[in-house]
């Protein structure tokens, strides 16, 4: 039986269960036989729709589907069990076009290049991830350190990709070894082209069928949160390919999308934009969202390309896009009523107020914010020589003039090391040596820095070309001893990130940080503290190759300075030039404060110690 009062959910905006309504359904009788498959599609401007399929040889002239509702449902109920079959919409519009459509609502797809949708029983698999599900609390106080991963391209075997299911595991294992609380895939929902990395989908309610089937992906996912962690996935919110199998153009009109050619063209990306204004449109993102929290348990989700949800077409000359920005806090508002705890997070360029302020605080409902000024100024600070640094120095203490405005997560993203950009590696100045030695320092002051963490793949064992998506890491770079060293740096920074409440406790609290040594570009040296309830940390950066035997830094407690990493150890393939046994403190005054400590300071080279009261 159609649900009239289910449709009309789904027509004013409402409907948070959509995919309840629509798409293909197996029918099952009270011994759970599937007797029957029934198919639902809204297309409002069609004259008639037909069911194409394997089973008719994809002539639909003998299953036409019956209109249920007035405001153009239609729904077709064939008495055989197509589970795995493929099949499409042919829908015949009122001006006489006939398009060939994918289920928007289907829950699985033939393999690329075809484009057929597939039957597919979403229901019956069986989690074991109650107890992370009843773990769950907020991040804002927690380590966060996000691994994100293209699925294609982490781990390939001969002929392709590996499967959901193959994968699993070994990257499991090898995301707890490095560190890591979080995994955040690229758009693993079904899309046409390996090219877009899922950025241009045409199956939201789909797992790709590129590495498997969506309970092997549920497997994954299962995985994971039985290994303590979580699993956010990148979504992209506001348009759409132009495929013309896919959702655009659904019915021959602009159903989902804006009529306004202005508004809906997205040159840039050649997709059409989505109209948030629309009560189809809003229910169609809300029930995609849900869907995946409900049958995929994961743990949040990563927006991409917010600012062309805030302005028109991401130009603030166009003006603030409110049927965006509104829908923005109805969706986030809906999401947290699911999971509280979800981490719901911004990949925002723009200026735009209280991104990440609650939508009773005037804000847009996110939780977290991708920092881009501090990815951007940090990378263009390591480019340079060391000699030129003095005339940047502002570049690495400029972000902390904002870091509380939003709460933010640092990335270092996949964007970073494409395209021509190079690796993070290659971005770094100096000879080969000198590049991994800066490229410890970049990813120590990454991880003491205020703000929770994002790294894309590759960069924990210093790739060195950028990412290929058409073929896997550099895996073999490990077998060689400067790479192998520098993910041990990796992994112990990690660690003591993980470990160490002051770097991430209050990463939203001014009162979490200050400044010891800020103006000092002439030596291009830096040093500031981090603080928890229960824990001081002292971290410093050299960020040239000049060597300090005895170095006078201020610090605001007498007492005990242990030193808990230095990054130009010799495990790390650095000079071994440490501070070994606990520094105590000097009484006088140096850099404002009542006592110091002499140390010793490396070239290019990161320090952090641990406060220690007198006994």
């Amino acid at each position: 039986m159609f649900n009239t009062e289910h449709a009309n959910l789904f027509l004013l905006g409402h409907d948070y269960l959509a995919y309840q309504l629509l798409g293909s359904k197996l029918n099952k009788n009270e011994q759970n036989e599937i007797i029957s498959t029934t198919f639902t599609v809204y297309a409002p401007h069609a004259k008639e729709v037909r069911l194409i399929s394997e089973f008719n040889f994809y002539n639909g002239s003998e299953h036409v589907f019956n209109k249920v509702h007035p405001q153009g449902f239609f729904q077709i109920t064939i008495h055989r069990n197509m589970e795995y079959e493929l099949y499409k919409y042919e829908i015949i519009t009122t001006s006489g076009e006939i398009l060939h459509k994918s289920d928007p609502f289907g829950f699985y797809h033939e393999l690329r290049p075809g484009n057929a949708s597939k039957v597919y029983d979403i229901d019956g698999y069986e989690w074991h991830d109650q107890l992370f599900i009843e773990q769950r609390k907020p991040l804002d106080k927690e380590p966060v350190l996000i691994y994100e991963v293209h699925s294609g391209s982490w781990r390939r075997k001969f002929g392709g990709f590996k499967p959901y299911n193959e994968v699993c595991h070994e990257l499991i294992e090898y995301v707890k070894n490095q560190g890591f609380t979080h995994i955040e895939l690229m758009p693993i929902y079904e899309h046409p082209l390996d090219d877009s990395w899922g950025y241009q989908g045409t199956g939201f309610f789909s797992a790709t069928s590129r590495y498997g089937s969506p309970k092997d992906l549920m497997y994954l996912i299962d995985q994971c949160h039985q290994n303590n962690i979580g699993v956010i996935i990148d979504w992209v919110l506001g348009h759409i390919n132009k495929d013309s199998f896919g959702l655009s153009r659904f019915d021959g009109s602009f159903l989902y999308e804006y009529e306004d050619s202005f508004k809906r063209e997205n040159v840039t990306w050649g997709t059409v934009n989505l109209d948030f204004s629309k009560g189809i449109t809003k229910s169609f993102m809300s029930s995609a969202l849900h869907f995946w929290m409900e049958y995929f348990h994961v743990d949040g989700f990563r927006i991409d390309a917010v600012s062309n949800l805030i302005y028109y077409l991401g130009n603030k000359d166009n003006g603030v896009n409110l049927e965006a920005t509104n829908y923005l806090k109805e969706l986030s508002s809906s999401l947290y009523e699911k999971n509280p705890y979800l981490l719901f997070s911004a990949e925002d360029s723009t200026d735009f107020p209280k991104v990440t302020h609650k939508v009773k605080e005037g804000g847009l409902g996110f939780n977290y914010k991708w920092n881009m000024g501090f990815m951007n100024d940090t990378l263009e600070y390591f480019k340079n020589d060391p000699i030129y640094r003095k005339y940047h120095h502002h570049k690495l203490t400029f972000g902390m003039v904002y870091t509380y405005n939003e709460q933010f997560i640092l990335p270092y993203s996949h964007d970073e090391v494409v395209h021509m950009k190079g690796s993070l590696w290659n971005k770094m100045s100096g000879s080969y040596e000198q590049k991994f030695a800066n490229l410890r320092v970049l990813m120590t002051f990454y991880m003491t820095h205020p703000g929770k963490k994002l790294l894309f793949m590759g960069q924990e064992f210093a790739q060195i070309s950028e990412w290929d998506f058409k073929k896997e890491l550099d895996w073999n770079l490990l077998t060689f001893p400067i790479h192998d060293s520098f993910n041990r740096y990796f992994r112990d920074l990690a660690q003591v990130y993980r470990h160490h409440t002051a770097l991430y406790q209050k990463d939203h609290d001014p009162s979490g940080f200050k400044w010891v040594m800020v103006d000092n570009m002439n030596q291009s040296i830096y040093a500031y503290l981090r603080f928890s309830d229960d824990e001081t940390l002292l971290i410093i950066h050299n960020m040239t190759p000049n060597f300090y035997q005895t170095y006078q830094l201020g610090v605001p407690f007498e007492g005990f300075y242990e030193e808990i990493l230095n990054s130009d150890k010799d495990i790390y393939s650095g000079h071994n030039q440490y501070n070994g046994l606990s520094l105590k403190s000097t009484k006088g005054q140096v850099h404002g404060f009542d006592n110091f400590i002499t140390l010793k300071v490396a070239g290019l080279t990161s320090m952090i110690f641990k406060y220690k009261k007198s006994k």
